[in-house]
């Protein structure tokens, strides 16, 4: 994927090296492999139990230097998101980009403590992308996604894709679906089709990068198979298989890895955000 000499926007928040870390309790590692399989990709941490207030920077480090792998890292975070925003203010009238905050181990959010168990997040409530970069590791050799750079802007683009659903008032409209539902499986329908409609946005995104940075954020060929091999990787259903237990659709909450390969597809082949309407099949 090409993107080293796209456009930076700066709205990024950078909060590594500030601690964050979980003092107590047995600490994040822990949770890392649950959480994620359940929280991956748009986890609003105001949903999830509080953590205690008292933490501080265990095992933190500075901002990387200036050509250090972290700062290509952060680099890449900020090219990526300036890059999303440049395609949906010509698709979405008065879009507003959000700020990403990049983080290590938990730091506060608009939502609540948000820690990197978590993985990826947006708060709505602050209209902030969460990201400890220490996910894109985790991702890869513990799920088995891709390590390409599309793979890693896929996530990226997801969850600027619920900031879209917020603007838009996606996302409000389904935790009123959600509060009506009879059920939780009814319930986890409507967080299903709201996650699949992200990856579509994603796929909107990355068929028209090219387009608004005149070509200097783009896929090159065999990017669009490594993300779908993330999505793949990351389906609830995949995610059940590896925690040991049965696949039981009722609890999906993500979507399963076919319909994230699909959806994933789906807004790339289109180009089109009219065409990622995931809950007309609800």
């Amino acid at each position: 994927m090409r993107w080293q000499g796209g456009r930076r926007g700066g709205n990024i928040d950078d909060r590594r090296g500030m601690g964050g870390g979980v003092a107590a309790g047995g600490g994040i590692g822990v949770l890392v492999l649950a959480a994620i399989g359940y929280f991956v990709f748009g986890i609003d941490p105001s949903t999830t139990q509080q953590v205690a207030s008292q933490f501080g920077g265990v095992g933190a480090s500075e901002r990387g230097a200036q050509g250090s792998p972290q700062d290509q890292a952060g680099a890449f975070v900020d090219v990526i998101g300036t890059n999303v925003d440049d395609v949906w203010k010509t698709k979405l009238e008065g879009y507003e980009p959000p700020t990403v905050v990049i983080y290590e181990q938990g730091t506060s959010t608009g939502c609540g403590f948000g820690q990197s168990a978590m993985g990826p997040f947006y708060c709505p409530s602050d209209k902030r992308v969460y990201l400890d970069l220490s996910f894109w590791q985790q991702l890869e050799t513990d799920l088995g996604a891709s390590s390409a750079d599309f793979a890693r802007a896929y996530v990226i683009a997801h969850e600027y894709g619920h900031h879209v659903q917020t603007l838009m008032g996606t996302s409000q409209q389904v935790r009123q679906a959600q509060q009506r539902a009879a059920s939780e499986a009814e319930a986890n329908q409507y967080s299903v089709a709201l996650e699949l409609q992200a990856d579509c946005y994603a796929g909107v995104w990355a068929a028209n990068a090219a387009a608004v940075s005149n070509g200097a954020v783009a896929l090159d060929a065999g990017d669009l198979e490594e993300g779908m091999r993330t999505a793949a990787a990351i389906g609830d259903d995949t995610m059940q298989r590896r925690q040991g237990g049965r696949v039981v659709p009722e609890g999906f909450t993500h979507g399963s890895s076919a319909q994230r390969m699909e959806w994933l597809r789906r807004g790339y082949e289109s180009g089109d955000p009219a065409t990622c309407d995931t809950f007309t099949a609800l």
